[in-house]
């Protein structure tokens, strides 16, 4: 009896050992399982992130890294995004504009400008019969979420320029704008030539840009538009260089359109410009200023919406992407616009153009010059009864006028969070 007394004695303290290691072997397993579990869906995720990234980033005939880190792929024209669409299959490229809008002032004057480059440029050039598209990144994808969806798309754009400012504490992410625009068109074409700086930028998801705008519809539920102009976007290109790019929408900016390539769309034929491609230099308060040309109109032949960057025809917007803009545009808006995202509670401090108010003028506050639009007859116009408006002009404002060197022009922009703009 002694002796399974000592047996028991020993077995006694070992039953506890193992009682009390149950509920941490429960866990650990539990540990375990969630770790297995967010394994498997990081897995997930990099695997749809990777292939909506060969679906985005064609196969490349050549590759050119650029000095500011993007690579740009030389894809065949005709292997390029635009094909992918729906509406695009089997048609035929238009290689150019049948006609380019004819000047009605061919005296115009014009200022002293100093040349852009796209960074890219100077480590090489994409072949004929191919286009130069950048790269897209896992990491800029991860920026929004891992969403494919949302990537390269905007949730609004286009401003309603009569609406009045907002009451009321603002929304998150709200859009703030400070444009100039005419309204009840026909319209079939927008020029200007635009200021280019470096705004800076508080918040990765907001973003400030200046360009123009070509619409038509309504804009609450089926605006259609074609845009282009530069912007800094920490969040679609992981820096704060200013970029050319280009957008469009059939819905309203619902869930068709997108920046630059990221989607079917815009046909380029172009094999020397960079949609999303940074440019530079940019101009300094009090020193060298300088800017790009933007032109924009309809072929009157084909009805497709035709792009031209400076001294290079870039590509078009097909009129069967659109139900408005196949016919004519019935508004157009120059100008800036920024994202304000309220961190900390309060306006953001995102620049709009060079950062400073309109009145400061030349040297110190962004511009944009030599405005013009396209009649029905395919004649580049000035216009005469152009309109301003401002979100919120304690925040970001504009002033208009015009002059026989710069026609008609504005000065535009702002600081954000200020004494006046909380």
């Amino acid at each position: 009896m002694k002796a399974r007394g000592n047996v028991e004695r020993r077995m006694y303290p070992c039953c506890v050992y193992v009682c009390l290691m149950l509920p941490c072997l429960g866990k650990y397993m539990a540990l375990g399982s969630d770790l297995h579990l967010n394994v498997a869906r990081g897995t997930q995720e990099l695997s749809r992130i990777q292939s909506g990234l060969r679906r985005i980033n064609k196969p490349a005939v050549k590759s050119i890294q650029s000095p500011d880190g993007d690579i740009i792929d030389c894809v065949l024209k005709l292997n390029q995004p635009a094909l992918d669409h729906p509406k695009l299959k089997n048609k035929h490229i238009q290689e150019s504009p049948s006609l380019r809008p004819t000047r009605t002032n061919p005296s115009e004057k014009h200022t002293r400008t100093h040349k852009f480059i796209q960074s890219w440029s100077q480590n090489g050039h994409c072949p004929i019969d191919t286009i130069p598209i950048r790269r897209s990144k896992e990491s800029e994808i991860r920026h929004m979420n891992g969403s494919l969806k949302i990537y390269g798309q905007k949730s609004s754009g286009g401003v309603k320029p009569h609406s009045p400012a907002v009451p009321g504490p603002p929304t998150l992410n709200r859009h703030e704008h400070a444009i100039s625009y005419l309204e009840s068109g026909p319209y079939y074409g927008a020029k200007a030539t635009i200021n280019l700086w470096k705004p800076g930028v508080q918040m990765p998801n907001e973003f400030s840009l200046s360009q123009i705008w070509v619409l038509g519809g309504s804009f609450e539920d089926d605006l259609n538009s074609v845009e282009a102009g530069w912007q800094v976007s920490p969040e679609i290109y992981g820096d704060t260089n200013p970029r050319f790019f280009t957008y469009w929408t059939s819905d309203a900016y619902r869930s068709t359109g997108c920046y630059n390539l990221l989607c079917s769309g815009f046909v380029q034929t172009s094999n020397e410009i960079v949609i999303g491609g940074s440019i530079s230099p940019v101009s300094s308060s009090n020193g060298l200023q300088y800017d790009i040309t933007i032109l924009i109109w309809k072929d009157p032949n084909t009805g497709h919406w035709w792009l031209e960057y400076g001294d290079y025809i870039v590509g078009y917007w097909p009129s069967y992407l659109f139900t408005h803009l196949a016919l004519y545009a019935t508004t157009l808006e120059w100008g800036g616009e920024v994202v304000n995202s309220e961190p900390d509670g309060r306006h953001t401090t995102t620049r709009m153009g060079s950062g400073v108010f309109a009145e400061s003028g030349y040297g110190r506050a962004s511009y944009f010059k030599n405005l013009g639009f396209v009649d029905s007859s395919n004649a580049l116009r000035s216009p005469s009864d152009l309109q301003t408006f401002a979100t919120y002009p304690d925040c970001y404002d504009i002033l208009g006028a015009s002059n026989s060197d710069w026609g008609a022009f504005f000065y535009y922009g702002g600081p954000g969070l200020n004494p006046l703009c909380r």
